[in-house]
């Protein structure tokens, strides 16, 4: 694949050009795209659902290390996973997870079945079957990856939340998309804007591009680079985080070949 800018590595005596490997490759998010539906996924659909996956957890781990910094850490804990989410409601994405987590125990509310009996955490996550979270150590390597792109590590608890988070964040997407693809666009149309009244309004070109991307062209068949962008307005509902996953996206996608 030729469509991902080189960067120079050494190796050797001589110096060579190395693709540059986004941190959650195009082939698992194709292996979690077939968990959850038979369609084609494009080569540029899978480059912007990495791109889209990297954008989010970078944001999420961004706001960690700004809770561990006032702390004076570099290691991230989960409670600096839960300030960065308080701090910035667009980070609450992958909430399948948090039942399955300690560090989300108890914030998420108890539920209560027809007969108003509790409903255990156990019974909440149903039986044990292939699903993002079982399969969510497969993002390990990614989000140490970004761990370090950051500067900071992080404790097991934490490296565990942030692999539960991509995988049920991608798998989400991954639905949303097919959804697109069989709907014929995106039905359910909308945008929040999160700030202050002091704050500048979000630029326009963002809600028509947004909008532009409401009705779908393509087969009916094939999960194409368009579709990751509209499933990721569904899954992220607006704000400076959707703006930038959109657009990274757009250009890590721009040289990628379609098919």
């Amino acid at each position: 694949m030729t469509a991902q800018p080189a960067r120079l590595e050494r190796s050797g005596p001589e110096t060579v050009p190395v693709l540059e490997v986004p941190p959650f490759k195009p082939s698992l998010v194709k292996a979690v795209f077939r968990d959850v539906t038979s369609m084609h996924v494009s080569r540029s659909a899978a480059w912007a659902a990495a791109s889209v996956t990297r954008t989010v957890l970078t944001g999420i781990i961004d706001g960690a290390r700004r809770a561990a910094v006032e702390e004076d850490r570099k290691k991230l804990v989960p409670g600096d996973l839960l300030s960065a989410i308080d701090r910035n409601v667009e980070l609450e994405v992958g909430e399948k997870w948090y039942d399955h987590s300690p560090t989300f125990r108890g914030l998420t509310g108890d539920l209560y079945d027809a007969e108003g009996v509790l409903v255990s955490p156990r019974q909440r996550r149903g039986p044990r079957k292939p699903s993002a979270v079982v399969g969510a150590h497969r993002f390990e390597a990614g989000v140490r990856k970004l761990l370090r792109s950051q500067g900071v590590t992080a404790v097991p608890a934490m490296v565990r939340d942030l692999d539960g988070i991509a995988s049920v964040f991608l798998t989400d997407l991954a639905r949303d998309a097919a959804m697109v693809v069989r709907e014929g666009g995106v039905k359910r149309f909308g945008t929040v804007t999160l700030g202050t009244s002091s704050e500048p309004a979000p630029p326009p070109f963002l809600e028509d591009s947004v909008r532009a991307l409401s009705v779908r062209r393509g087969d009916g068949r094939t999960i194409g680079r368009d579709d990751i962008l509209a499933a990721t307005t569904i899954r992220l509902f607006g704000g400076d985080l959707r703006q930038r996953a959109l657009t990274e996206a757009r250009e890590a996608t721009q040289d990628t070949p379609a098919d």
